[in-house]
């Protein structure tokens, strides 16, 4: 199958970690209103369960932890199983804990980056291989505007998500002319709980998670390799390693940016951060959320 016809979302067959609530969530929303099979993880069983819930009896839900490569593999073969060989992979789970860098206890920045890096090199390897031997095939990788800009009080998160950007862009050149398109997404302030307790950046706007998954389902149907939500980030972003780092901090200072995931309301951080440092057991079982029917039979393997 050529290129050319990956561009068509409708039929495709996503799978999206992280699904149970805010980008992911929104993410499946939209594919699956533009005809995609949608299949999501999370390592929040309950919370993928009601996502699924709400999203309608056609998507596949099931339990999953990235950092887990067992369960990671289970869940793209269940996926294989029940919908036919993936199309598209959104790595998107991720994780944001902020304050102080020498503050942050050293578990909770390996988390930060088995869930954030590893998750995301875990799934790729994995999806890899089916969809290089059929042709065709997307890898979607949720990064963030966080991993080309300096972000105090962000450290790990950041490193993180530039490691993701790193990534992103040596598979596309690694895997050339194979047929699989790889796709860097770099959000800019979201509203979702990973901002919760922050105040913003001057004149920096906050997005909907529904802006990003707009930006996600737009990449799919059209391939390319840098996609920045909203746009006008990506030419910020283009433009500061020209300006030299005293006037780019400069600028920051000016905007509030070198504050803003330091000066933090902690109460309005404390559900988000005791989820993220506590995750739920992601469930073994899966949610036979596919409605009756909706066991294709098989493309090519």
């Amino acid at each position: 199958m050529s290129m050319e016809s990956v561009n068509d979302v409708k039929g495709r067959v996503v799978a999206i970690t992280g699904g149970g609530r805010g980008i992911g969530l929104s993410t499946a929303r939209a594919l699956r209103a533009a005809g995609a099979r949608v299949a999501i993880g999370d390592v929040d069983g309950k919370a993928v369960t009601a996502a699924a819930d709400r999203l309608g009896a056609d998507v596949l839900a099931s339990g999953l932890d990235v950092t887990d490569r067992d369960s990671f593999a289970a869940f793209l073969a269940l996926i294989e199983r029940e919908l036919g060989p993936l199309d598209v992979l959104v790595n998107n789970a991720g994780i944001m804990p902020i304050g102080p860098m020498i503050d942050e206890p050293d578990d909770v920045a390996r988390r930060v980056f088995e869930v954030n890096v590893l998750g995301c090199l875990t799934g790729t390897k994995l999806a890899l291989p089916g969809m290089l031997r059929r042709g065709r095939g997307h890898i979607v990788n949720v990064a963030s505007a966080a991993g080309k800009s300096p972000v105090p009080g962000g450290a790990s998160y950041a490193a993180s998500k530039a490691a993701i950007v790193s990534l992103t862009e040596t598979a596309r050149v690694e895997h050339a002319g194979r047929g699989v398109a790889f796709t860097c997404v770099m959000p800019s302030f979201t509203a979702t709980e990973l901002i919760a307790g922050t105040k913003g950046t001057r004149f920096v706007p906050t997005v909907a998670p529904d802006d990003v998954a707009a930006a996600i389902a737009a990449a799919i149907a059209r391939p390319r390799a840098d996609v920045y939500v909203p746009r006008s980030v990506g030419a910020i972003l283009r433009v500061q390693p020209l300006l030299g780092r005293r006037l780019r901090d400069a600028i920051n200072r000016r905007l509030g940016a070198d504050r803003t995931f330091l000066d933090v309301d902690p109460a309005a951080r404390a559900a988000y951060d005791e989820r993220i440092r506590a995750p739920r057991a992601a469930t073994s079982a899966v949610t036979e959320h596919a409605a009756a029917g909706s066991r294709p039979e098989k493309a090519d393997g």
